[in-house]
């Protein structure tokens, strides 16, 4: 079943109507939107099955390696259009439900997002299993099945509050459960030693039980698997001490079962939110390294041909613990000796960093680590003492130092490749936070630039931009991504006009949809300047609306000047935890409050702040915008994969030379980027000076005035002294240095003003950057995982 053969209308017809019948138990005439998705689900499952099943045989006949994706996130977003995409169906679906006089539209928007994720991490996740379905690559993806997910955010008086995710209060129609496939997670207790071998006797259990969901690819050739964990308890119930009247205890073991699982990220600042954090992460890594050494002995006996069978790619620090995880299941399970298990597992592993901040590397209290995983602290400080031993490092490059286990140095040195996700990350990662590492396992660090799906990020998200490109440049593009280089030869009036058009359609698109959401009425012919993804400090969501208050003041000032009427778009949610992020927030929304109520500049100026940004919002978003803000500290972003998506779709980038940023610069072209800022390099020098926040903000009025205007409460008269912390914290630390780069991003946001209010220019601009996007598909990403980390084929025969 692919698109090269799509099935008939007609076929499709019986066979929704089977399942409305049949599954769900509803005639046409009383069928729901619910009743239609799940019907119009279900059969696109069973379509997605044949290839799943097919591809689970080709990969046992061939016996190659396989992958297996560990990540604590897969923001997979909705599924059912995306699928209805890979497999061709699209039309035929529509077809047959407006027959009935149901809009797929309203079908495809009745699915919930799955909560599987909180932004970059996550997505690129799950870009990369799309992308290996797409190229035949076998693999598995291994996370875990979150209850609730991160959480829904909405604002109160313009503050974040957050609530639990309900994604799962309806049957989730992609999955599959697999009660076979469960494996016991043990945590606690003690390890003593018994004729030379140590046995940990855990005190507390839980099951770890499989769901898994086909990932199909272009075309419906190949699908694997997306497998996720439920916790369940191993006792489901302790009858004697309910009978007693202890109800509580009866219950615990459900109850810690179901805590696993049912929060992404929990809170952390307490003892308690650390332990659960750790057993989540623990939890995922033992069933996923059970799983796979099970499949492998369904195969073979010989436990030192694993390295040539399975690839495990460890998604950021979240599941470093595989390392010791699968030396114990080595040594205290399948009874292997220590050299042989820690070589098995270290030629096996693989690590992908997605952070130069040294503060964002997990790191655990041994004390921590040594009561939840007592036989695990022991298998780390063995790694560590040998690592100390090969290397002669310094006490400060142990893994385990300062009473904390350092999770990226364990994973560095558990694993066979470690990369980066950007050229400038992966050298920088050289640098700084694993400058010794690298003079001591030379080599290790390779880089892999991230990359994004364009089915999903192209074609399913902007129809109208996929109609212009497949119109100018013919079919097939898709999973040939480097073809939009082919538009700039097709360039003409008519080409930038309907690119143009497209864009328009989608602006106003988002319009409507915010106006209905929220009640603001936006310009569709304003400039969209769009920065959406998790708020933190390095990311400046800070320096965004401090430039925004400044561009108030001035169209105040001088509102009869040639301005260029903007809207300024938000997006992210920040940590539960994270004080400063949340105040960001508050602070993005009081000036909104006051920027939208003002007669003399909302037809000049707008803010929108929507609530609880996800995939499906991104869909809606990137599409519509005219700017892309990629604006962080020059060294800190490890790649961003939003801005590659803005690119693709057609938005020009202000940003700084960080992460892909530089790499996205260089295939636009530098002429085509609105480049402002200091450089990583310079930014450590400016560290270094004395006072730079105070001299930096001496050196621009416009800056003082907005810190003036937060110090009287211009935006929040209520509560005056509300930001007074913000505006200390930026004249007096600016670890981030938002005053030393403020001159600078004003300047360039002229030069924006001055290019989209050139119509043509602009339009030129569009084509240059959607046609340069085509190295920042998921798809080459992949190639390059696939022949420089993995070392694995294709599966199909392209």
């Amino acid at each position: 079943m692919n698109a090269m053969n799509p099935m008939s209308a007609d076929v499709l017809r019986v066979r929704i109507a089977q399942h409305l019948t049949y599954t769900m138990g509803k005639d046409k005439a009383h069928a729901s939107t619910y009743d239609w998705r799940m019907a119009v689900s279900y059969t696109v499952r069973d379509l997605i099955v044949d290839s799943w099943f097919e591809a689970t045989r080709k990969t046992y006949e061939q016996g190659g390696k396989r992958v297996y994706y560990l990540s604590m996130e897969f923001l997979i977003g909705r599924i059912l259009e995306d699928a209805v995409i890979n497999l061709g169906l699209h039309e035929q679906i529509e077809e047959v439900l407006n027959a009935d006089g149901v809009s797929l539209l309203d079908v495809v928007e009745n699915e919930p997002d799955a909560a599987l994720g909180n932004g970059g991490l996550g997505r690129l996740a799950a870009c990369f299993l799309e992308s290996m379905s797409t190229l035949g690559c076998p693999g598995f993806g291994y996370g875990i099945r979150y209850e609730h997910g991160l959480f829904r955010q909405r604002f109160e008086g313009g503050r974040q509050v957050e609530a639990p995710e309900d994604w799962l209060n309806q049957p989730h129609p992609w999955e599959f459960e697999r009660p076979e496939a469960s494996y016991t997670i043990p945590f606690k207790g003690y390890v003593e030693t018994q004729g030379g071998k140590a046995v940990w006797h855990p005190a507390e259990t839980v099951l770890a039980r499989a769901y898994d969901t086909p990932v199909v690819g272009w075309k419906g050739k190949w699908s694997n698997t997306l497998r996720l964990w439920g916790a369940h308890p191993t006792e489901l119930f302790d009858l004697e001490r309910f009978n007693s009247g202890d109800h509580t205890a009866a219950a615990a073991p459900e109850a810690l079962a179901r805590t696993l699982s049912r929060v992404l990220y929990p809170e952390d600042t307490t003892d308690s939110g650390k332990e659960l954090r750790l057993k989540q992460e623990f939890f995922l890594t033992s069933a996923a390294l059970q799983d796979i050494l099970r499949r492998f002995l369904s195969e073979y006996e010989d436990l030192s041909l694993l390295p040539g069978k399975a690839a495990i790619q460890m998604n950021d620090t979240h599941p470093a613990l595989a390392g010791p995880e699968l030396i114990r299941l080595l040594v205290d399970e399948h009874g292997l000796d220590w050299a042989q298990a820690k070589d098995i597992a270290s030629r096996c592993l693989n690590y992908t960093n997605h952070t130069l901040l040294p503060e964002a590397l997990e790191r655990w209290s041994t004390w921590l680590v040594g009561r939840v995983l007592p036989r695990h602290m022991q298998i780390i400080e063995q790694i560590d003492a040998e690592h100390q031993a090969a290397t002669k490092c310094a006490p400060d490059l142990r893994i385990v130092h300062h009473d904390q286990v350092h999770m990226g140095t364990l994973a560095f040195v558990m694993a066979a490749h470690v990369n980066g996700v950007s050229a400038l990350h992966s050298d920088l990662m050289k640098k700084t936070v694993f400058a010794e590492l690298d003079k001591a396992y030379p080599g290790r660090i390779l880089n892999q630039t991230n990359g994004v799906t364009p089915r999903r990020w192209i074609r399913l998200s902007n129809p109208a931009l996929s109609r212009v490109i497949t119109e100018t440049i013919g079919a097939g593009w898709e999973d040939n991504l480097d073809r939009l280089q082919e538009l700039n030869s097709h360039e003409s009036p008519e080409l930038l006009a309907n690119l143009r058009a497209a864009k328009r359609a989608n602006k106003v698109a988002f319009s409507n949809w915010v106006q209905d959401k929220m009640g603001i009425a936006l310009d569709p012919d304003a400039m969209f300047d769009v920065q959406v993804k998790r708020i933190h400090e390095y990311k400046r969501q800070l320096l965004n609306i401090y430039e925004t208050i400044a561009r108030w003041n001035a169209i105040r000032k001088n509102p009869g000047a040639n301005w260029t009427p903007r809207v300024k778009i938000f997006g992210g949610k920040a940590a539960p935890g994270y004080f400063t992020a949340k105040e960001i927030i508050r602070l993005i929304n009081d000036v909104a409050k006051v920027v939208n109520n003002d007669p003399l500049t909302s037809h000049l100026l707008k803010i929108v702040y929507p609530a609880n940004y996800n995939v499906s919002m991104a869909q809606r978003l990137i599409p519509a915008a005219d700017l892309s803000e990629q604006i962080s500290t020059a060294g800190k972003e490890a790649s961003g994969t939003g801005n590659m998506k803005f690119t693709m779709n057609g938005a020009l980038t202000i940003g700084t030379l960080d992460g892909a940023n530089v790499e996205i610069r260089e295939h636009v072209g530098p002429e085509n980027f609105f480049l402002f800022g200091m450089t990583a390099d310079e930014v450590q020098a400016r560290y270094r000076t004395p006072d730079h926040a105070r001299k930096a903000i001496m050196q621009s009025q416009e800056l003082q005035d907005v810190l003036q205007m937060l110090v009287e409460g211009r935006f929040n008269p209520e509560e005056p002294t509300r930001y007074h912390g913000l505006v200390e914290h930026t004249w007096n630390h600016d670890p981030f240095l938002v005053a030393s780069d403020f001159v600078a991003f004003l300047a360039c946001q002229t030069k924006v003003d001055a290019a989209f209010a050139d119509h043509d220019r602009w339009d030129k601009l569009v084509l240059r950057n959607i046609a340069g996007s085509g190295y920042f598909s998921s798809d080459r990403t992949i190639q390059g995982y696939m022949a420089d980390v993995w070392d694995v084929k294709s599966l199909l025969d392209r």
